[in-house]
């Protein structure tokens, strides 16, 4: 596959700014604790789904401390609908005790303290500092992976090394540049058919030969 030029870089930068500078993520959250809880459940699990599973449990665990003292049974079934679940009302309610033991019921709005939570890890904390700080961070999930491979952005074999790849590459703008990539991944540069008609940087695809069938 061919590599995107620096000059194609830039311009692929500024189109994603300027069509997706306002982006932000279709999670639904009132405040950092629910924006981390749902960021965590998101997590092979469409945030369509996710939106659907918190109210209810927001409604019942509306703080860290509540949720630090819930019954794991309780949240398991809350949450059911979503992959993973068991796993992940494990990790919810130990990471809802971390915050308060060590944090004072506090999320800490720092990268590499929100990945000493468990079930936190690298890509969920830049997720939450670039939602909610607008820190100038990068986070690779299936979307941006798929988008950043097929526009010759990175050739990585894993999101880790993508998301150092596009942090090198892009510099500025990472906040707005993951919003956007995420967005463009999920409604249009989609994984089967997508829908090449409605995109706007078919000049700049590496790999739009491969699409027709």
């Amino acid at each position: 596959m061919k590599k995107a030029t620096k000059k194609e870089i830039q311009e692929i930068h500024k189109r994603f700014i300027q069509r997706y500078s306002d982006a932000v993520t279709e999670l639904k959250y009132k405040n950092a604790y629910e924006l981390v809880v749902a960021v965590a459940l998101s997590a092979q699990c469409t945030d369509k789904r996710v939106n659907l599973i918190t109210p209810a449990l927001f409604e019942k665990y509306s703080s860290p401390k509540k949720l630090a003292e819930a019954d794991i049974d309780d949240v398991k079934k809350l949450i059911n609908s979503c992959s993973f679940f068991n796993n992940k009302a494990k990790n919810i309610i130990a990471m809802a005790k971390r915050v308060v033991e060590v944090y004072n019921g506090e999320i800490p709005m720092d990268e590499k303290e929100l990945q000493t939570l468990a079930g936190v890890g690298q890509k969920t904390a830049n997720v939450v500092m670039i939602e909610y700080t607008g820190a100038n961070l990068m986070a690779v999930d299936t979307h941006v992976f798929r988008v950043s491979h097929r526009l010759g952005l990175s050739n990585d074999k894993t999101a880790k090394a993508t998301e150092a790849t596009l942090v090198k590459k892009f510099k500025n703008d990472l906040h707005a540049l993951h919003q956007g990539m995420v967005l463009f991944g999920r409604y249009i540069c989609t994984a089967k058919n997508p829908k090449c008609d409605e995109c706007f940087l078919t000049d700049l695809c590496k790999t739009k030969e491969s699409f027709k069938v």
